[in-house]
């Protein structure tokens, strides 16, 4: 295998969605030689005029700056993304889309057909990385895949690699990571691997096997999203006891055993991942013959308390036909123009069921949501948003909602009615100000 100079290497990122694009980047930035792959002709054509496909804070950034360092490179085809210029990559990382069928499993239907280019396209030992959230087993069908199509026989290894990125935070959370988790079968990936990730100072690199490693980032995010459907549920107990459940999760989150972290009450958690890497762990728990039940309830509570929001609106306007809500908020969380499994689609979705008119405003993922919500106006700013709306709801936590001029809202709106699904607001301030105020939660 040969080595790059500084310990540096040559990779290949197959995939430019969220995970691929920002990984992609990131190990460029680390000082490597990085070529990004994708299928979609459009967006690697997007991508080498330097526009991003993705909002993604910081990374527009980093990517034009390696582009400009001749460190990130872009390509149509696996092939030419692992012979880049004559340079051969010596690991392939796959980071393309793993999507739920509707029985809760990952469809890895496309990472099947990445393993097969990469081992047609092989030339000398690389090391092959599973980079997508999969089930636990994934890099032994990727390992068996390779072999059947690796007509010279050359030495590989597949090693699993699971993301922990945030949206919205993601360049932040790969160069600066709580730890990396690389799961091997052999010395020879293990010292590549650390070859990668050494210009990484600070964070722990664990070691595991291949299938401890794939399944930590399940058990990782099913946790997370068991914790955020826990403060909630306890959310439902303090609105029907007048307990306060902010007070209350500032008490249990001082418990260092606990944590403050993904105690906030509100609508629940959204996005591509925690859905369904918690349907995907589910869905593996009852294929090896475990009923993992807690996690159905996580999903339940988390359905439910998108509901919420629409019972809190009914609470106030009684009947919703012909009524207009306005939704502050389209994305599944601030940051982010990501739409996939955002509670405001089912929110919205329940509301035009009941009858009501729905507006609805987002600083970012507006075109997005354009294109996946029908029969919504969409506004210009959150005031043209509460026009004559008989409800306001705060759906995403934005920073420019909690600048908002208040009373202008208020004289924009036909009811000075606010129900807070993230608690963004101070209930004696918007009392004060006249609104018929609602939060998660709270007296």
């Amino acid at each position: 295998m040969r080595k790059q100079n500084n310990g540096k290497v040559n990779i290949c990122m197959v995939g430019a969605g969220y995970v691929g694009l920002v990984s992609g980047a990131c190990l460029a930035e680390l000082g490597h030689r990085v070529v990004c792959v994708d299928n979609d002709p459009r967006k690697i054509t997007l991508l080498k005029k330097g526009v991003m496909p993705i909002y993604e804070d910081d990374l527009e950034r980093v990517v034009k700056k390696n582009v400009q360092a001749g460190r990130l490179h872009f390509a149509n085809s696996v092939k030419e993304g692992m012979h880049y210029k004559g340079h051969r990559a010596e690991a392939v990382f796959i980071a393309v889309g793993t999507p739920p069928r509707e029985d809760g499993s990952a469809d890895l239907s496309a990472i099947e057909r990445v393993s097969e280019d990469v081992a047609r396209n092989m030339t000398d030992y690389t090391v092959i990385v599973e980079k997508s959230t999969v089930p636990v087993a994934t890099c032994h069908w990727i390992e068996k895949t390779v072999k059947r199509n690796n007509k010279k026989h050359l030495p590989f290894d597949v090693a699993s690699n699971p993301e922990f990125l945030r949206e919205g935070t993601a360049v932040w959370d790969f160069l600066k990571p709580d730890r990396v988790v690389i799961g091997v079968a052999s010395k020879q990936a293990e010292e590549l691997m650390r070859r990668v990730y050494k210009p990484i100072k600070g964070a722990p690199i664990v070691i595991t096997s291949v299938k401890s490693a794939e399944l930590i980032k399940h058990a990782s995010n099913s946790f997370l999203s068991t914790k955020i459907s826990f403060i909630n549920a306890v959310a439902n107990v303090c609105e029907k006891t007048g307990a306060n459940v902010e007070d209350v999760a500032r008490g249990m989150g001082l418990d260092k055993r606990i944590g403050a972290s993904f105690l906030k009450a509100g609508i629940g958690f959204g996005g591509f991942c925690f859905p369904k890497d918690l349907e995907a762990f589910y869905w593996l728990s009852a294929q090896v013959g475990y009923d993992f039940e807690l996690l159905k309830n996580v999903k339940d509570i988390n359905e439910g308390q998108k509901l919420w929001l629409v019972k809190k609106i009914e609470e106030e306007l009684w009947n919703l036909e012909g009524k207009t809500v306005a939704l502050l908020g389209l994305a599944f969380k601030p940051e982010t123009d990501d739409m996939r499994f955002a509670p405001s689609i089912d929110i919205i979705n329940e509301l035009k069921k009941r009858g009501a008119k729905v507006r609805g405003y987002d600083p970012v993922s507006q075109e997005n949501a354009r294109k996946m919500l029908k029969g919504v106006y969409f506004a210009r700013d959150a005031y043209d948003c509460a026009k004559d709306a008989d409800c306001v709801c705060l759906v995403t936590e934005w920073t420019e909602f909690s600048g908002l001029d208040m009373k202008k809202l208020m004289a924009a709106a036909k009811h000075p009615i606010m129900v807070d699904g993230r608690n963004l607001y101070d209930p004696a301030k918007m009392r004060e100000l006249g609104w018929t105020y609602k939060s998660v939660g709270r007296p």
